[in-house]
């Protein structure tokens, strides 16, 4: 069964890269004519991205009393972002490849998961920190619109959402586990019609919270033990930013900190709430977008779009497949 999942998996790789074979081809094309010397900073601060990611979970792992190596530790990360993408259900792919993982290598899967869930909440948390400065700068220039402000809205409200669950979890599994009861039997709900059959089972909802709960309990004692990883959670997203600002470097295209801070703020907004997977298709129609409304010429934006997408998303999914090919062959 675990070989079938795993060409699946790669099946499904094959087809999404070449759904997006068009947009990798005319990146390559853009990197023609750009400065090199910007451009290799940028991946490495890509691949800093990565490792500052490692080490959030590294963290959360040690709040969580897990001790796990750091080099299989990162390629179980890097792996799951790639799970995420090619078979999107909301992060929970790539949970379940981390709580595969540990299981196999005789760890806590209980809080292994919730070290997962108080990823995410972290990552949300300080990338609205940094969307709290994109807006501003946005609202100063007269150029926020209604569905920044919306799609804002939804993301503060999905962080709320799961500071609230990982509250209720720390405190009653039972209670946590009702709540995702409720939520399962509501999406089977509205997926019946159309898939004639339960899509999620809610007995396993109670079983899933109670293991994550058994984590989340020791937030009861030890909630400093979060200053760390939300700590470096902020730090992968300056990374981040400065990725961008280094692609606006590297085609030579003028900019200030609010072009750039305002840039990543809404690029990575969209690619949250995008229905698509890690926003294909919505980033790159929104960002050039902002990047003109910020005085960006339109030619500038869509090449520094390319680019940046082309090293945080093709990049990491590449890198992400050839994880999850050794993590298989280990």
């Amino acid at each position: 069964m675990r070989k079938i999942l795993v060409i699946l998996i790669f099946f499904l790789a094959a087809g999404f890269i070449t759904l997006g074979f068009g947009e990798i081809e005319t990146t390559a094309k853009t990197l023609q004519n750009a400065d090199w010397r910007f451009l290799s900073i940028a991946v490495f601060l890509q691949l800093g991205f990565l490792i500052v990611e490692t080490a959030v979970y590294r963290a959360l792992y040690r709040l969580m009393d897990i001790e796990e190596n750091l080099r299989h530790l990162s390629l179980v990360i890097v792996a799951a972002n790639f799970i995420n993408v090619v078979a999107p259900s909301g992060g929970m792919s790539g949970i379940a490849i981390l709580v595969d993982d540990a299981r196999r290598r005789n760890r806590p899967s209980g809080r292994t998961a919730a070290a997962a869930a108080l990823h995410l909440f972290l990552d949300y948390a300080a990338f609205l920190c940094v969307l709290a400065l994109g807006i501003i700068i946005l609202f100063r220039r007269n150029n926020l619109d209604a569905g920044e402000i919306s799609a804002s809205a939804l993301m503060a409200t999905l962080c709320l959402a799961i500071g609230i669950l990982i509250y209720i979890g720390s405190h009653s599994g039972e209670r946590l586990g009702k709540i995702l009861a409720w939520l399962a039997q509501f999406i089977n709900a509205l997926l019946r019609p159309f898939l004639r059959r339960d899509y999620l089972r809610t007995t396993r909802a109670h079983e899933f919270a109670c293991e994550i709960a058994e984590g989340l309990s020791i937030l009861r004692t030890n909630q400093r033990g979060l200053l760390k990883p939300f700590a470096y959670a902020l730090l992968g997203k300056g990374l981040q930013t400065l990725l961008l600002m280094f692609v606006f470097l590297g085609f030579g295209v003028d900019f200030s900190a609010g072009t750039i801070i305002a840039g990543f703020a809404i690029s990575y907004l969209f690619l949250i709430v995008s229905p698509t997977p890690s926003g294909i298709g919505v980033v790159e129609g929104i960002l050039p977008l902002v990047l003109v409304s910020l005085r960006v010429p339109w030619e500038q934006a869509v090449v520094v779009t390319l680019t940046y997408r082309g090293l945080t998303f093709w990049l990491t999914l590449l890198s992400g497949a050839l994880a999850f090919r050794v993590l298989q062959r280990e």
